[in-house]
């Protein structure tokens, strides 16, 4: 590896591991988050996502838009042995293993056999995402 490559792959690492600390802090009310999808750019197109983490928590998860008007939130914690999945495009991956998730947090590829923890989310109408907080389901 040359310089200019060392230099490259170590600043993505470092952007990578920046970008992942960013976190939208939300307060949940009875249980319960409220996301209005229009102050959120990100979730405005297939692809993008959130990192959220409630105020009276030290937990984040990830708000995943699906297609059109879809979206998944789902535990970043890989059911494999524990360590915090990257977003990488259309999937989700383990750094520590390789276990690759799909972002509705469905198994593509192990040695994880369990899918990622999914708490139930539904878009109004008028665009708010009710993220229940409650306990997710698998």
């Amino acid at each position: 590896m040359d310089r200019r490559e060392f230099v490259g792959v170590a600043a993505s690492g470092w952007l990578g591991a920046c970008a992942s600390l960013m976190t939208t802090t939300v307060i949940p009310v009875d249980g319960t988050v409220r996301l209005r999808v229009r102050n959120h750019p990100n979730l405005d197109r297939p692809g993008g996502y959130l990192k959220i983490q409630p105020a009276d928590s030290n937990r984040v998860l990830y708000v995943l838009a699906l297609d059109s008007n879809e979206y998944a939130v789902v535990s970043p914690i890989c059911k494999h042995l524990g360590c915090t999945v990257d977003i990488d495009g259309p999937r989700l991956l383990c750094p520590c293993h390789g276990s690759m998730y799909a972002r509705d947090g469905g198994v593509l590829r192990g040695p994880t056999e369990a899918p990622l923890d999914r708490f139930p989310a539904t878009l109004s109408s008028d665009g708010v995402l009710t993220i229940s907080l409650q306990g997710p389901r698998s």
